[in-house]
């Protein structure tokens, strides 16, 4: 009987000491409940989406282009480039996003971006890892699209910053904020043409001379929000190659397909 009641001090203690914190746990769940990322429901586990939204959702997957990244509708076999990739060759390696940028994916990069959602990065950067984990995985460092200071301030956050920070909690990847920098403020890309944008961009980004030894040689994954004509992502691949990048890889949340390029996107 003295050693059963041995045995059983310790768990009895150890189930004492955990009770708060489960006890914690269910309160916060009972006050804070989860909601869906996208409408704002009741959902039953945190960062998940209701029914209606998921079906909104747009996640790319195979087949598709192994550069550009675009979706196939039916196989075209190994090695089988897009027309986009072949007609315009890009200056990065390739190209992973996790969602067609519509629906869904469209507002939440608009909430992220516009109305101060920032609780909305570590739940994108979740589906950017699954959809990026072969860029992840031939990577040595993670870089943001950078934002104009000017427009930084009126901000107070850059969208792709908060994606790239939380993809390297993920990853375990060194994220490098200040490796490079938007040298000139430049117009928002929305109601702009593909030339239009390309010369809006050209010029803006600058390494600075103290950071490029920690580029020189390295395996780069830059991250932005959304890829539409791809002006911003190529001015800086651009940008880091010429200052020693060894390679660039592009990962984005979303990507406006060839045929939806009339919306009224910005890639800033």
């Amino acid at each position: 009987m003295a050693g059963s009641y041995v045995f059983a001090a310790p768990l009895i203690k150890t189930r004492l000491l955990f009770a708060p914190v489960w006890l914690a746990r269910a309160a916060a769940k009972l006050l804070f409940p989860p909601i869906c990322l996208g409408c704002q429901t009741q959902v039953a586990v945190p960062g998940s989406l209701c029914g209606i939204c998921w079906a909104n959702l747009r996640l790319i997957e195979q087949p598709f282009c192994p550069v550009m990244g675009t979706p196939f509708r039916e196989d075209q076999g190994e090695g089988f480039l897009s027309a986009e990739a072949i007609a315009n060759p890009p200056p990065f390696t390739r190209l992973r996003s996790a969602a067609i940028h519509t629906g869904l994916a469209r507002r939440m990069v608009g909430d992220l971006k516009y109305r101060d959602r920032t609780d909305l990065a570590p739940w994108m950067a979740r589906w950017m890892l699954r959809a990026g984990s072969e860029l992840i995985g031939e990577s040595d460092l993670i870089v943001a699209v950078p934002l104009h200071r000017r427009r930084f301030f009126q901000r107070r956050y850059n969208q792709s910053a908060e994606l790239a920070r939380s993809l390297s909690g993920l990853t375990g990847l060194t994220f490098e904020p200040d490796l490079i920098n938007r040298t000139r403020p430049t117009r928002q890309q929305v109601g702009l043409h593909a030339r239009q944008r390309q010369d809006n961009v050209r010029g803006a980004f600058r390494v600075d001379a103290k950071a490029k030894a920690k580029l020189r040689g390295k395996r780069v994954l830059l991250i932005d929000d959304v890829y539409t004509t791809g002006a911003t992502v190529s001015a800086v691949s651009r940008t880091l190659l010429r200052n020693g990048a060894a390679a660039v890889h592009v990962l984005t949340f979303s990507r406006v397909l060839p045929d939806q390029l009339d919306l009224e996107e910005d890639e800033a």
